[in-house]
């Protein structure tokens, strides 16, 4: 098959849509097709070819409420003139998506969208947005969704909208199964030293706050906390006040606890997670975080708020807790910090509970999420839909 696979950002730049499609498409490329990605251009790309994934890149910005800023005008040429069998886009409510919305009753190739979640759907911003979603929906050949029950399979359904399919995010067995034990000698954390981890980009809302204020809360004796995350080009995001957080928290804890703020170099993260005692997750709004079936595939149990399809996901796998969540104005979520405070407690002063989380998780991990086997189920939709 010739794929085409449209999304705002992918390699290099690191986040869990980019991460999707990265191993989706070379997976796909591994098993003997050939994969494109649309995407926006990345001044530190230095290839069009990645592992295989022949790379178009377009010089835009933005989306169908705040405005396109760029190339609009030879990206939509580009999907219109390309020779595919197939186009699937990821993720709505940015410019790789919504331009393509325009152009549905002209493109001649089959199409395929996975929403990855509407996260402005009950933003009144969107509301516009989502007044002709409907339309835009039933001229795609077939839809994915990450999780059984999510406000866009919900919209799907009450829209009498059936050509779906549902595949979960994964981890990759091959990245996994190589573990780095020397992650603690890197950092200086002695054996004795927990390591709490919680992975996400520096936006504001990925939880980064209401860890560091549950993990200076929380009565675990000698700790770390690593928080992994990014920062997207012309915006710090809340990276600085989690500087300033992290160093208050080192200053007033006299050598009890750290907090150690790391840029997203793969190895590192994977090796972090191999090195974590416990993944904590308290990211305001998401589709279906990846970041737990990484700590599944790390044997690493985790706690997280009702984010996304999180609970379901525990629910799939046991490898971890669901703390007890508050609902927030336009579909996002917190939690209170003691809350998550007395959770860490619970988990970090049971190594036996942690030990049975983390083996369940894995099992079920090992049998159902590699995006080895993930990406057959993309491969059944595509064939399915020529």
């Amino acid at each position: 098959m010739k794929i085409l696979h449209t999304v705002e950002f992918y390699s290099p730049s690191v986040g869990g849509a980019q991460e999707v499609i990265k191993q989706v498409s070379e997976q796909l490329v591994k098993r003997g097709h050939e994969v494109t990605v649309a995407t926006k251009k990345l001044p530190d790309r230095t290839s069009c070819i990645i592992n295989g994934v022949n790379i178009e890149a377009f010089g835009i910005s933005g989306n169908e409420v705040y405005g396109f800023h760029g190339e609009t005008g030879r990206y939509q040429e580009f999907l219109l003139k390309g020779d595919f069998d197939l186009m699937m886009n990821y993720a709505a409510q940015q410019w790789a998506t919504d331009l393509a919305f325009y152009l549905l009753d002209r493109i001649p190739y089959r199409k395929v969208l996975a929403p990855c979640g509407f996260s402005g759907l009950f933003d009144p911003a969107y509301n516009h947005y989502f007044s002709h979603m409907e339309k835009n929906l039933e001229k795609y050949d077939q839809l994915i969704f990450h999780s059984n029950k999510y406000k866009d399979i919900d919209f799907c359904r009450k829209h009498g909208i059936i050509s779906y399919t549902v595949i979960p995010n994964g981890a990759l067995e091959e990245e996994f199964n190589k573990k780095d034990s020397t992650f603690r000698q890197r950092y200086g954390i002695p054996e004795d030293v927990q390591i709490l981890l919680t992975v996400g980009s520096h936006t504001g809302e990925k939880g980064h706050s209401l860890a560091m204020k549950a993990f200076s809360r929380a009565r675990i004796g000698k700790s770390v906390l690593i928080i992994i995350g990014n920062v997207f080009p012309g915006s710090m995001g809340c990276l600085p006040s989690c500087k300033r957080r992290a160093n208050w928290i080192n200053l007033i804890s006299r050598g009890l606890k750290r907090v150690i703020l790391l840029n997203p170099v793969r190895s590192d993260v994977v090796a972090a997670y191999h090195a974590a005692d416990l993944f904590i997750f308290g990211s305001n709004i998401e589709c279906s975080p990846l970041v737990l079936f990484e700590a599944m595939a790390s044997k690493t149990p985790f706690i997280t708020v009702a984010c996304g399809n999180a609970e379901e996901i525990t629910s799939w796998g046991h490898g971890g807790i669901v703390i007890p969540t508050i609902n927030e104005p336009k579909g996002k979520v917190d939690a209170d910090p003691k809350v998550l405070a007395r959770a860490i407690e619970g988990l970090i002063n049971a190594p036996e509970e942690r030990q049975k989380l983390a083996e369940a998780g894995y099992r079920a991990w090992k049998d159902r999420f590699t995006w080895e086997k993930i990406v057959l189920e993309y491969e059944r939709v595509y064939e399915a839909v020529l």
